[in-house]
């Protein structure tokens, strides 16, 4: 079945076709390519020998994200940002950096900084979900790089993290949507959550209507039940045999 198929005929309870493939970037530390339906972002995660000015000779390390879209990555060509970020792009890097510094406990991993580059391929709809999605994965391949080259005694992970979107469209709960759906809908809402079952992040609004509390609780419980089903994804992923290689 077509992606073209698939989205006249999936239920509002459904995730599009999720498929999360690491290493795809063999020089970073640690890299994913993530899909949700027709989105597509790759993800790589530098090991830098070097941290902030603000965090130089504390010991501690730290962990940041960056955001782009190439320019046909969606239906018309967009310009780079090359002089200055867009407003949108700064606050879904912040999104991003957020959500996968809730990972850890501490930064007690040495003067390291992590870097992680979402850069979205193609565009359908939830490619700031989907990189937050596929940047969790990167991140913990690139701490285990850190281990097992011995820059570092042990993983600062202790959970992973996932997001999905949802909204109103045409009146009904959807869960995971793609472009279409997310220009036509009512309400739109990114939800972060850990696998410990903990919310890291709720972004809703109104786009083109309002929605009361019982709305409210019927999206969270869609978003809860798609992010159950990313991180099955991402163990799933976790479990198979790097392939690449990173940097000795």
């Amino acid at each position: 079945m077509s992606e073209l198929q698939s989205k006249l005929v999936r239920a509002s309870d459904v995730m599009r076709p999720v498929t999360i493939e690491r290493g795809t970037a063999p020089y970073a530390e640690g890299s994913c390519l993530v899909s949700f339906g027709d989105t597509r972002v790759l993800c790589a995660a530098s090991v830098e020998d070097s941290v902030p000015g603000w965090r130089r000779g504390s010991g501690l390390g730290w962990l940041t994200a960056e955001y782009a879209m190439l320019p046909r990555a969606t239906r018309t060509r967009t310009s780079r940002e090359r002089s200055q970020l867009g407003g949108r792009t700064q606050e879904i890097q912040r999104l991003i950096g957020r959500s996968v510094r809730a990972m850890l406990d501490d930064f007690a991993f040495g003067e390291f900084t992590v870097r992680i580059d979402c850069d979205v391929l193609q565009a359908d709809g939830g490619t700031r979900t989907a990189a937050i999605t596929g940047a969790a994965v990167a991140v913990i391949d690139a701490f285990d790089w850190l281990v097992s080259s011995g820059r570092a005694t042990v993983s600062p992970i202790k959970r992973r993290v996932a997001a999905v979107s949802v909204g109103v469209v045409k009146g009904q709960p959807q869960l995971d949507l793609d472009y279409d759906q997310d220009v036509g809908a009512d309400v739109d809402m990114n939800v972060v959550m850990s696998t410990e079952g903990r919310f890291v992040e709720v972004q809703g609004t109104g786009e083109n209507g309002t929605f009361d509390r019982g709305e409210l609780d019927t999206l969270l419980d869609l978003a809860v039940r798609g992010i159950a089903s990313l991180h099955e994804a991402q163990a799933a992923a976790l479990a198979l045999p790097l392939r690449g290689f990173a940097k000795a």
